[in-house]
Parts: C-alpha cells; structure tokens; sequence
C-alpha cells in the first residue's frame, strides 16, 4: 500500500538536491573527506550491531542531496528490508522486492552501482516501467543504488532517493560509497551468534531471516496448489501482492499461515 501524504513528507521530505551532474574530482579533497568521516562517526556513535544500518541511512540523508535512503539484504530471488530513514523509503524498498525489479535488483545482480537519474523520462523510465511509475506517483525522481560488499560478493544494496532529477556528482558519489563502505563492514564483522538487537538481545537478523523464510515457504505452497515450478511461483506472488497494493512479504505471510490461497486458473 502507498504511504499517504503525510507519510511521504516525514520520509522523503527535505531541502532538495545541494548540486547536480558529473564532478570530475572524486573527492579528492581531504577536508570534504574529514568532514564525512566524521559525520559518520557521529552518526554511529554507542550504536550497536542491529542500529548501524538505520544511523547510516540517516547520515545519508544528511550528508547528501537525497531525501531518502534504505538498505536491502541480498536473497535469493526477494531482497530483503534491513532498514529505511523513513515510510516512504521503506516503500520504494518493498515495492521493487515485490516487483522483482528496480536499482536495487539491478546493482545486487550485477554488484555495480546503478544511478537512475531521471524515473520520469528518457532510459531510466524505460529500464524498469512499472517501478519507475510506482516511484514518481510518490514523488521519487531519482534513485540510486550502491552494492554493499567488495569485488567477490555482494551482500545487498544501500539506496538512495531524491524527489528531484539528477545524478550525484563525483564527490557526492565518494561519500556514498563511503557511508556504503562502513555499513558493509558493519554488516560482514558481526561475529557469529552475536548479531545483537537493540531490544532484549535478540538475534538480530533472526526478523529478516524469519521473512525470506516465509516468502519461500509461501512459494512452496503455491507450487504445490497450482502445479507450476518456483519461478512462475514467485511471479505469481508478486502478480498478487502489486495488484492488490500489498507487499510480497505481506501476501507470503497469508499464505502460509492459509489466510490466502492460490487457485488454478479455469
């Protein structure tokens, strides 16, 4: 379900875009550097394992000229939410999860940043159509989506969202895989069984994990009612999910716990 009005202003909201294009200097300016890094560090402060993602969304959204910023695990087939800066944010995550397409798809695929300027008009509109419509009917022009991991394996995405066209530039784009960079580490050094969460020391990622499960779980049983293979399971899923302005997560949870029931066609 879109998030109403007022939800898009708490998370979207905003000055709007500082700059504009293609910087030529990646950042190569040492007091731009300090002044991120320590924003960063900030931003982090006492965090534990389980607020690092969430503090540095919020970094983001200070640090750049972005009004939104999420974060994705990467999955088999259905990225997974780790955290958003806001419900609009959280939105334009669930949306391209359900939709199996969009930047964040895209860069956790190929594990290259993916930079859609423009949602609106031109190539980027035409790259992934119904997302690209989802996302402008919300207010979101821009998009970008940076690989969380290094050059052997890409563990999810960080992304960015912007109500207006533009692409970062050189220096902004720096940052961006800085604050990517950091969280990444978060991420990958958690020691084994320890990933905390800020509530009761429960297992951190025990919540995403209980969510994939249930996505493919659900797949199994639509296999299972409709006689059709895993693939065409999911596509399914999500066919319902987006047409009944619900997320693949919500409807897998339906299924499973048999509230919802997938019927051959007649």
């Amino acid at each position: 379900m879109r998030p109403r009005d007022d939800d898009r202003r708490d998370g979207l909201g905003g000055d709007g875009p500082r700059s504009s294009g293609h910087g030529a200097d990646p950042c190569r300016d040492p007091a731009e550097r300090s002044r991120a890094a320590e924003a960063i560090a900030e931003g982090m402060g006492r965090a534990k394992p389980g607020e690092v993602p969430g503090r540095l969304c919020e970094v983001a959204v200070r640090l750049l000229p972005v009004t939104g910023a999420s974060a994705s695990l990467r999955s088999d087939g259905v990225p997974v939410q780790l955290c958003a800066s806001g419900d609009l944010a959280a939105y334009l995550s669930d949306i391209q999860a359900t939709l199996g397409e969009g930047p964040c798809v895209e860069a956790t695929e190929t594990g290259r940043p993916v930079l859609a300027r423009d949602l609106a008009t031109g190539p980027d509109a035409r790259r992934w159509p119904v997302y690209a419509q989802e996302a402008t009917a919300v207010g979101v022009r821009a998009v970008y989506a940076l690989p969380l991991g290094n050059d052997s394996v890409c563990v999810g995405t960080l992304d960015l969202y912007r109500d207006t066209p533009g692409t970062l530039t050189g220096p902004e784009l720096h940052t961006a895989r800085l604050i990517a960079g950091v969280m990444t580490v978060a991420l990958m050094a958690l020691p084994h069984g320890e990933e905390y969460d800020i509530q009761g020391g429960a297992p951190w990622l025990s919540g995403l994990a209980a969510e994939h499960d249930e996505v493919f779980q659900a797949v199994g049983m639509i296999m299972a009612q409709l006689g059709v293979g895993a693939d065409e399971a999911l596509a399914r899923l999500r066919a319902h999910a987006f047409a009944h302005g619900r997320t693949a997560h919500d409807v897998a949870r339906d299924v499973v716990t048999h509230r919802e029931r997938f019927e051959r066609d007649r």
